[in-house]
């Protein structure tokens, strides 16, 4: 029990956490660019210790990874209750982003050495899934009633409590195997793939782009806010679950989604609906993806590192590009930027070494 409740418990409550912010982002900064930084910095934190988590947590044991990513959400979330001006915020969400990305990579390895792992797996990930669209909505309608914008905050910072209390009482599962030193694979890794990572930055960072973007461009309020950007996440579930069981050849998915996805982000300019649109072309995106790392059998520790590092990125310097074009030239040509990012992976995906793959295996979530 204590187990499960660090580990699902703790991703619902980190990733609802993560996404509180977001609805009220208006209130801690005045400019697009402030704002994009703002909701940047968590992915810049993440995007900087979800791969060296990963190795850490291999070589000193998850569980001491776990906590530490717990402790230092706990903390982060109640710098940001407190704080209002943006710089002190912005560090704290970077603060907050290396909690996250400390207990994504090791609490994900944790479950992956369970017995009855892919189960568990399933469970894990509609559980990350479901915190960024509850963070979304409860945050926005608590900011609707109370006059503090931080109330959602602190109310997830409280429940993040209990999955860091609660891992002080678990114990380090068995490794399945002797770990293997795999630096020496980490750039080949880099290199060969180098246009699938590009992937995951440019579309995995637009659907970043639209979120931070639509607080103060849509005008609408912070709980309205919250429950339209939760549906991208809703439709990427649903989108996960679909593609996951097709046999869709990966390249094609990926190129034709960033066409379409050039479509949904002019698309969420003039209607919220094209959230919906972004939602279900990056689960297809994100299948096809992880289609090209499941041949890579030997380093699949790395190669998940970079996948979740990437995608990190993406979040963490698309927003802050389209925050600056917004506040310099207005938002149509932030998403026009955006939309023309998207669509250079059309051109380049084709280009990636393992594009020799054809068939997406059957990956059931």
């Amino acid at each position: 029990m204590r187990t499960r409740l660090s580990l699902f418990f703790g991703i619902f409550a980190v990733m609802a956490l993560s996404n509180a912010i977001v609805p009220v982002l208006p209130d801690y900064a005045g400019t697009s660019a402030l704002q994009g930084a703002i909701y940047a910095a968590y992915f810049l934190g993440a995007f900087l210790t979800t791969l060296p988590g990963g190795m850490l947590s291999d070589r000193y044991g998850r569980v001491p990874l776990l906590r530490f990513g717990l402790v230092i959400t706990v903390t982060s979330g109640l710098l940001l209750s407190v704080l209002s001006t943006p710089f002190p915020v912005i560090a704290a969400r970077l603060l907050e982003g290396m909690g996250g990305g400390f207990f994504v990579a090791s609490s994900m390895s944790y479950v992956n050495s369970l017995p009855d792992h892919e189960r568990m797996s399933g469970y894990f990930m509609a559980l990350l899934n479901a915190g960024l669209v509850g963070g979304l909505v409860f945050a926005g309608w608590l900011a609707a009633r109370f006059p503090d914008p931080a109330t959602g905050i602190l109310f997830f910072a409280g429940l993040s409590m209990i999955p860091a209390a609660a891992s002080f009482f678990i114990r380090e599962p068995p490794a399945s195997a002797p770990h293997r030193d795999h630096a020496a694979a980490l750039i080949p890794m880099v290199k060969n793939y180098r246009w699938l990572w590009y992937s995951s930055v440019i579309l995995i960072g637009s659907t970043g782009v639209v979120t931070s973007l639509y607080p103060k461009f849509s005008g609408y309020s912070p709980d309205s806010v919250g429950i339209w950007i939760s549906l991208m996440s809703v439709a990427t579930i649903l989108a996960v679950l679909a593609a996951s069981r097709l046999s869709l050849p990966p390249v094609l998915t990926i190129r034709w989604s960033a066409a379409l996805m050039v479509i949904a982000v002019m698309v969420s300019f003039y209607s919220p609906l094209g959230f919906v649109m972004l939602g279900i072309l990056a689960g297809f995106v994100m299948i096809a993806q992880m289609s090209f790392l499941s041949e890579v059998k030997e380093h699949q520790g790395i190669v998940m590192g970079l996948f979740s590092t990437t995608s990190y990125l993406g979040m963490t310097v698309l927003p802050l590009i389209a925050g600056v074009i917004a506040d310099s030239t207005g938002f149509f040509y932030a998403f026009c930027a955006t939309a023309l990012f998207a669509s250079t992976v059309f051109f380049t995906i084709g280009r990636c070494n393992c594009s020799r793959q054809t068939v997406i295996p059957d990956i059931r979530v």
